[in-house]
């Protein structure tokens, strides 16, 4: 059965269905879209699931000390408060009187929260259970230690196709692209695809603390 990896893009979200080696490129309008896709075993989401409530997840902790210096890709999660504007300014509120220490969240950080509330009242409650956190740098450097160099660079580009070519037919992929998906988020949704496999072959890693948070998801990272 196939599996979905999935990156946010501007709004929306780009998907890779991967089945064996064959993978396509998807541009899917909103979360409902991606719940929708049909015959998947696994959703692997490159976007934040279990939401701590006052402070930082062990699991971005974690993730940011395997990468290393590629740690900074590993946004600091917002707190569950944050969930209930979209105002920076009342975010930054809430996030402080729920932290201690207080904390609040970069601006960058920010803005995924729409995408975040917009995940999390899809995935209901209980959740469900097939839809998982991951994080594409970890399954770039799971796929081959040589990708070192930032994505989007020449460098890093390049690094990234060969890391995936070894799994998947990825130029092919990329190739039959919908118009005006960015090859930086296709390559880190075929990314969460390769993680998708793993997990649902029952060989994927996950890093976190075990804990779940209050809505029942688990706060933990896959690749």
């Amino acid at each position: 059965m196939a599996v979905l990896g999935v990156d946010g893009w501007r709004g929306a979200w780009v998907g890779a269905l991967l089945d064996g080696r064959a993978v396509r490129v998807l541009a899917l309008a909103d979360v409902a879209a991606v719940l929708a896709v049909e015959h998947v075993e696994v959703i692997a989401i490159d976007m934040p699931i279990g939401l701590s409530d006052d402070g930082a997840r062990a699991c971005d902790v974690g993730a940011r000390r395997l990468l290393g210096s590629a740690g900074s890709s590993v946004f600091p999660t917002p707190v569950r408060a944050v969930l209930a504007t979209d105002d920076y300014a009342e975010a930054r509120a809430l996030s402080r009187a729920a932290t201690d220490p207080p904390r609040a969240p970069s601006a960058q950080a920010f803005q995924l929260v729409k995408a975040i509330r917009a995940l999390d009242d899809a995935l209901g409650d209980p959740p469900l259970d097939h839809v998982v956190e991951v994080h594409p740098e970890l399954a770039f450097r799971a796929l081959d230690p040589a990708v070192r160099d930032r994505k989007g660079t020449a460098r890093g580009t390049v690094q990234r196709l060969r890391a995936l070519r070894a799994v998947m037919d990825v130029e092919e992929a990329l190739a039959d692209a919908p118009i005006g998906v960015p090859v930086i988020d296709a390559l880190d949704a075929c990314a969460a695809a390769w993680s998708a496999a793993r997990i649902a072959a029952g060989s994927g890693e996950c890093v976190g603390d075990g804990r779940t948070d209050s809505r029942g998801r688990p706060m933990r990272i896959c690749w």
